[in-house]
């Protein structure tokens, strides 16, 4: 069988693919207050294609893929395309991202079609500053699915961005949370994917200022076994039952053996998160290509992915400062 491999020898296996660029909240680093452009419905890409580009993919050796959006929970009938991602048997699991504030009714259903991780964005555990970072007032429905998610068989992993001077104050009392608790809590670099590409600069909290914060109440922490192709860099704290990770997304270290494709709601295929997309899946499929056209566009695109995110910002061509919103790229 063909495999999707670049020109580093990296095969890719895991695809992200987002459902919509719309969403529920307005997190103050994903977007502006007003809320990104959103397009209209047409170009969206049906769940009818989203099925066949998977199953394109899977047949080219992708197993594993990740539901985003904007928040994937917004787009009707969401659980109704799970269930046809399910009968693709070559998939060996369907993971999610999501804000938390739709989902936890499905909690209980969702490992019904091969959904095995809920990763969900929560980057404050006190109220009034959660409502101030997502300009709504949700805390409660998102803390309640995280317990509807612990008393599912999901697993659960809590995505916090680390935001200077907004909620660094808090990075311990989110490591204290794996304490007792079967959960793995990642803290991700911020971005300027906000809809205006700034990125806070007052104080860099990088991987390195995160992982010296946790340390100052924790030097025990004892750093983990680095899996292939894994985004975060993991650790423990003495007696948890939890993993304590950090993502360095804006200072790409973690490029080197990266196994991933985006496919964002309209159907563009990014390479890399910091690439402007490079080539329109979703026209090409409404040109009438068939599955064995669309698999050596796959072969022959993802023959081209560049080596890190710097190489990859470099590259872009249209819009040489990264401005979009996370939404409309697929978080």
């Amino acid at each position: 069988m063909t495999k999707l491999v670049d020109s580093f020898g990296r095969q890719i296996t895991y695809l992200r693919l987002a459902v919509t660029d719309r969403c529920n909240l307005r997190c103050t680093y994903c977007m502006p207050a007003e809320g990104a452009a959103i397009v209209d419905r047409k170009e969206l890409l049906t769940y009818k294609e989203m099925y066949r580009i998977t199953r394109v993919l899977s047949e080219l050796g992708v197993n594993k893929v990740r539901i985003t959006g904007g928040e994937p929970f917004v787009r009707k009938d969401l659980m109704g395309f799970l269930k046809m991602m399910s009968f693709n048997e070559l998939l060996e699991e369907i993971n999610i991202t999501t804000n938390g504030v739709l989902v936890g009714v499905h909690a209980e259903k969702l490992s019904e079609f091969k959904v095995k991780t809920i990763n969900l964005s929560i980057d404050s555990l006190q109220p009034e500053k959660f409502a101030q970072i997502t300009r709504r007032s949700v805390f409660e429905k998102v803390w309640e699915t995280l317990e509807r998610i612990e008393k599912s068989d999901l697993k659960l992993k809590l995505n916090v961005v680390v935001q200077s001077g907004v909620n660094t104050d808090e990075i311990n009392d989110f490591v204290e949370l794996t304490r007792d608790r079967e959960i793995e809590v990642r803290f991700i670099e911020e971005m300027p994917f906000n809809g205006v590409g700034i990125r806070s600069k007052d104080v860099v909290w990088d991987y390195k200022r995160i992982l010296e914060e946790i340390k100052k109440k924790h030097p025990e922490l004892a750093p983990l076994p680095v899996k292939k192709s894994s985004t975060s860099k993991n650790f423990k704290i003495k007696g948890a039952k939890g993993i304590v990770g950090i993502i360095p997304a804006y200072t790409r270290t973690i490029c080197s053996d990266c196994n991933r494709i985006r496919i964002t709601s309209t159907g563009d295929l990014k390479n890399c998160l910091f690439d402007e997309g490079v080539y329109s899946i979703r026209d090409f499929l409404r040109s009438e290509a068939s599955d064995e056209e669309l698999k050596q566009l796959f072969v022959d695109l993802v023959s081209k992915k560049p080596k890190d995110g710097f190489a990859a910002e470099e590259n872009r061509k249209k819009n040489k400062n990264v401005s979009e919103s996370m939404s409309s790229i697929g978080g």
